[in-house]
């Protein structure tokens, strides 16, 4: 593990750390935005940068060159093996030196100049346990072959607190997560979830037993959407963690759409012919992004349909 850090590094007693970790995508435009909010603030903030696994020297040397002239505390961690999304948080949080923890992921841009300052105001006021700014795809690419994501985003995860308030578990995601430092000391992310899918909603259901989660408005931009064929290879990826998940928490799993559907597809034996169905219906880019994206659901589930069964 190698570590890079900038002349401010020492000097900063952190009230907030901002974790990004990163494997493929380059996080210089958030680390932009963020540069881009200057105050007295910024002595209450340091951001730890960790490479899980990406190996391209001319992006650790771009990055090098962001740290050292921020005028944040920044300092770059760089793993030559790929920790997997749970291992590597883990990490940076066993880095971190902030009594509060924000899990950003380098692939989101904030919506607004203030995003720092919000968090911030949002700790001295009410010192959350945890709490999900949200997101949404404002400043994402408007292309054609994204427009499905953009569709099932849209209707199923950006949304406003007051509707993610109602079920506080299950809208978490570590794209713009904000955790008190003594909360994840107790309750760090699993690390038997493998690949893609389901580690950060997981860990909320162990949290929000014991503590508040909330939800504001705080809102950062994902800028990485994905084609449909991407998004079939994290289902596929994201299957086994489903059942995972569902055996650690029936309870709440039994409440999701894609749990009793794909209850449903398996007591009927109709998985196989649903996914085969279902995959040209989401492939077929002269459909409505809306069709595509329930072809999608359907998919997905057939898939944890058999893993269900597994």
């Amino acid at each position: 593990m190698i570590l890079h850090a900038n002349a401010r590094w020492p000097d900063v007693k952190p009230c907030l750390s901002v974790l990004v970790p990163f494997l493929g995508d380059d996080p210089s435009p958030l680390l932009q935005a963020l540069e881009a909010e200057k105050g007295d603030h910024t002595n209450r903030v340091e951001i730890i940068i960790l490479d899980d696994g990406t190996n391209d020297p001319s992006l650790t040397r771009k990055l090098q060159d962001l740290v050292d002239t921020s005028h944040h505390a920044i300092c770059l961690l760089s793993s030559p093996n790929n920790l997997g999304r749970s291992k590597g948080r883990n990490l940076l949080a066993a880095q971190a030196r902030g009594s509060n923890l924000l899990f950003i992921d380098a692939d989101m841009l904030p919506d607004h100049p203030d995003f720092l300052r919000f968090w911030l105001a949002h700790i001295d006021t009410q010192s959350p346990a945890a709490s999900f700014g949200g997101f949404s795809v404002i400043q994402a690419s408007s292309a054609p072959e994204y427009a499905v994501h953009r569709s099932m985003a849209l209707r199923s995860d950006c949304l406003p607190a007051s509707i993610r308030s109602q079920h506080p578990e299950k809208h978490v995601f570590t794209s713009n997560l904000l955790i008190r430092r003594d909360v994840f000391l107790k309750n760090s992310f699993d690390e038997g979830f493998q690949g893609w899918g389901w580690e950060d909603v997981e860990w909320a259901m162990r949290v929000t037993n014991a503590h508040t989660i909330t939800h504001i408005d705080n809102t950062a931009t994902h800028l990485g959407l994905d084609t449909v064929p991407a998004l079939m290879s994290k289902y596929r990826q994201s299957a086994a963690n489903f059942a995972r998940i569902a055996h650690l928490h029936p309870e709440y799993v039994a409440r999701y759409p894609s749990y009793r559907i794909a209850k449903i597809l398996r007591v009927l034996n109709l998985a196989t012919l649903v996914r085969m169905t279902a995959k040209p219906v989401a492939a077929a880019s002269f459909l409505p992004a809306s069709i595509r994206g329930i072809a999608l659901r359907f998919y997905r589930a057939a898939l944890y349909a058999k893993a269900l069964g597994t």
